[in-house]
């Protein structure tokens, strides 16, 4: 298996350009899978960059209904003629997150994309096949973001607060390896991956993804004493992990010096063979 960085916040490579965005592009030796697209075009000019052709996508997955992962989503339609964009059933309401000055700014998914008949809405945990499934269903409560007060849903007309119930995470499973990817772990990647154990009996052995530990709304991170709680929950697992994106330069340092070579910092160009 092997896993591209389309787009991510940073980059090593000085031929690629980065941007406040997540995608992957993910190959096994039965799918050429594409998970999330991205604020722009722009995942599509680095994956030609990086020998990437989307338009062979067999299928693709948006993680929630947020711009700077669904962003993308137009161009990837315009590109792939035939792949299945699995998405969940709420990751079109209307999304909004609130700045420092309260300001509400929409920050959800291109509504003239509603419904397109390439998507295929997912309610709930789905088995795809025998490599590929959803998880969408997380109990636990422990380490959720704060950033999450500072996001909102309208509902009826009315902006509430945001429950992420638009949220869904991949399985990928290949030669009797295990990854599960996160886009931001708004419900706090402490519980995807004890919902993970929960839903398995084992943990992951790789875990990609961002973790919503900094709010580019309000400028905060999480505290260190939150920090090194989740940093100490994620190393129980024995998991490998790769994070950047919305995790934060502050508390990526955090989690490193607690995780040590169990963690790693994701950046565009970057590849992953598991």
């Amino acid at each position: 298996m092997e896993i591209v960085t389309l787009i991510e916040n940073t980059t090593e490579n000085d031929a690629l350009l980065p941007e406040h965005g997540l995608s992957l592009y993910i190959e096994t030796d039965k799918h050429r899978i594409l998970f999330d697209t991205g604020a722009s075009p722009q995942f599509a000019v680095n994956a030609l960059k990086l020998g990437v052709d989307l338009a062979s996508v067999d299928v693709a997955f948006l993680s929630h209904g947020h711009y700077d992962h669904g962003g993308g989503l137009a161009t990837f339609l315009r590109l792939n003629k035939s792949a299945a964009i699995y998405v969940s059933a709420d990751a079109f309401q209307k999304h909004y997150s609130q700045s420092i000055f309260q300001q509400q700014k929409y920050i959800g998914l291109d509504q003239a994309l509603s419904g397109h008949p390439r998507l295929v809405p997912v309610e709930g945990n789905l088995r795809i096949d025998n490599q590929l499934g959803i998880m969408s269903r997380t109990e636990g409560n422990r380490f959720v973001p704060s950033g999450n007060q500072d996001m909102y849903t309208e509902f009826k007309g009315t902006l509430v607060q945001d429950d992420f119930t638009h949220e869904q995470n991949l399985i990928v499973r290949e030669q009797g390896k295990t990854l599960l990817v996160a886009g931001c772990a708004h419900r706090g990647i402490v519980n995807i991956v004890d919902q993970f154990i929960v839903d398995n009996g084992q943990p992951p052995d790789v875990v990609i993804g961002g973790f919503h530990l900094h709010s580019r709304a309000t400028g905060k991170s999480e505290t260190e004493s939150v920090v090194t709680g989740i940093g100490k929950g994620l190393a129980e697992s024995k998991a490998q992990y790769y994070t950047g994106h919305c995790t934060g330069h502050k508390p990526y340092a955090i989690l490193k010096e607690i995780m040590g070579d169990q963690l790693a910092f994701l950046s565009t160009g970057m590849r992953i063979i598991i």
